[in-house]
């Protein structure tokens, strides 16, 4: 019998998806060793928290209440206690910011080795097989561990956990020392348009090589505005500097998951679509009707985008 401890994952006050993911990652690797899931939540209002991921599948909840924001030695401190009184084989974290942050401290801490950017996991008997991508998405490896881990999951690689859950939800007895603590959150300024987190839209326009010019851009914004959804965009556009780097999505950009994904004259490389896959519905608009993104599309619409978007804003 082996136990996972997954830690949620938030900023500003609000859960990132990914922490529900860790959820149903986390059930997954409990039902193959009949184990335990325990969830560890920490800073934050972590009572509201706790009662948000108190979905189907997690067996206990632990609160760490100290401090509002991330904060490294905070996290590495209390990971590491949980860790020492739960003894879980596997202790899972997001591949975000935060949780690359932390995550290889405590690895060093425990000693333990680590997997970072997972996108699939399975056991074979004590053993635990870790699926990453490598070379930009173009292939995938496997990596065998024996023995305890840490591991991080990549988001939108697993579906988000539902259902109400039944789990005990308890104050974790963190000591944690405060003089350690080596740095505090004293606030938060945009830059570079951060008004806007692709990653939370649920209805993207995304825009590639096929829009030609920068001034071609105002049809595409049309677009948006009509369909009332973010304005997100392929590599090239941002190394153009025609979009802040902020609306990239891709494996050098952002992972997004919206519930539409409108993909307007873009190809499909590989580092795109490793940012966009997990979309509900994918709507493809593309002059070569063999791009490798209309072999994901839901709906592949061969044509000319300068004929086809202005239809759709009148349509819209």
């Amino acid at each position: 019998m082996s136990d996972v401890l997954a830690v949620a994952d938030h900023r500003r006050g609000e859960l990132r998806d990914v922490s529900y993911e860790l959820i149903t990652a986390g059930r997954d690797l409990v039902d193959e060793t009949s184990g335990d899931l325990h969830l560890a939540v920490i800073s934050g209002t972590v009572d509201d928290f706790a009662e948000k991921l108190n979905r189907e599948g997690v067996d206990a909840i632990h609160t760490v209440d100290h401090g509002e924001e991330f904060n490294h030695d905070v996290y590495a401190q209390a990971v590491t206690q949980l860790y020492d009184e739960l003894a879980p084989q596997y202790v899972l974290t997001p591949n975000s910011v935060n949780g690359l942050d932390y995550a290889p401290a405590i690895a060093t801490e425990l000693d333990l080795p680590i997997v970072t950017d997972t996108i699939g996991l399975e056991t074979d008997g004590e053993t635990l097989v870790a699926t990453r991508e490598m070379y930009g998405g173009k292939v995938e490896t496997t990596t065998e561990l024996s023995g305890d881990a840490i591991v991080t999951i990549r988001g939108a690689e697993w579906p988000a956990a539902e259902g109400t859950g039944d789990a005990a939800i308890e104050a974790a007895d963190a000591d944690i020392d405060e003089d350690a603590i080596g740095s505090t959150v004293t606030g938060f300024e945009e830059v570079g348009g951060g008004d806007v987190d692709i990653s939370e839209a649920n209805l993207l326009v995304s825009i590639g090589r096929g829009i030609e010019e920068e001034e071609n851009l105002d049809l595409i914004r049309d677009l948006a505005d009509a369909l009332d959804a973010t304005l997100s965009s392929s590599r090239p556009i941002v190394d153009n500097g025609w979009l802040p780097k902020n609306r990239q999505v891709g494996q050098s950009g952002k992972v997004v998951t919206p519930d539409v994904y409108i993909a307007i004259g873009i190809s499909g490389a590989v580092q795109h679509v490793a940012g966009m896959k997990g979309s509900d519905t994918i709507v493809a608009i593309n002059t070569d009707p063999n791009a490798p993104i209309m072999d994901i599309a839901d709906y592949a619409i061969h044509d000319d985008l300068f004929d086809v978007v202005p239809e759709l804003i009148d349509e819209f």
